[in-house]
């Protein structure tokens, strides 16, 4: 019983290891009035969670003004906004600068994942 629950307490562990070892996400930020910001909250915020990219680096959105956040160091500052930025552990890994509409925001984002990191979206790998 003993050896049981420490088997299921050191695969617990080893999960919550794994999980924190890789955070990616993506970081939109955003500025109150910003037309492109708003226009991207309409049109692809509502999708972005459902697809494997949401899925593979999760949305945090974040003022200009209080940018970047205390657990994120930024390359360099943003100047624009929309700015989607790629972060892993941290640190920034890449950007998009600005909002380049629905139809080209995919493909950059689908680039810089690819570029950056490991990710593969399983519908265009098959």
């Amino acid at each position: 019983m003993i050896a049981r629950l420490a088997a299921t307490i050191l695969a617990c562990l080893w999960l919550v290891q794994a999980a924190a070892a890789q955070t990616i996400e993506l970081v939109m930020v955003e500025q109150a009035g910003c037309y492109h910001c708003t226009e991207w909250k309409k049109t692809i915020g509502p999708i972005y969670p459902k697809t494997p990219e949401g899925a593979y680096a999760p949305l945090r959105m974040v003022s200009r003004a209080d940018a970047p956040p205390p657990d994120v160091t930024f390359a360099r500052p943003v100047n624009f906004t929309p700015t989607f930025i790629l972060v892993e552990n941290g640190q920034e890994l890449a950007r998009i600068e600005g909002h380049p509409g629905e139809d080209f925001f995919w493909g950059l984002l689908d680039m810089m994942l690819r570029q950056n990191t490991d990710f593969a979206d399983p519908v265009k790998t098959n």
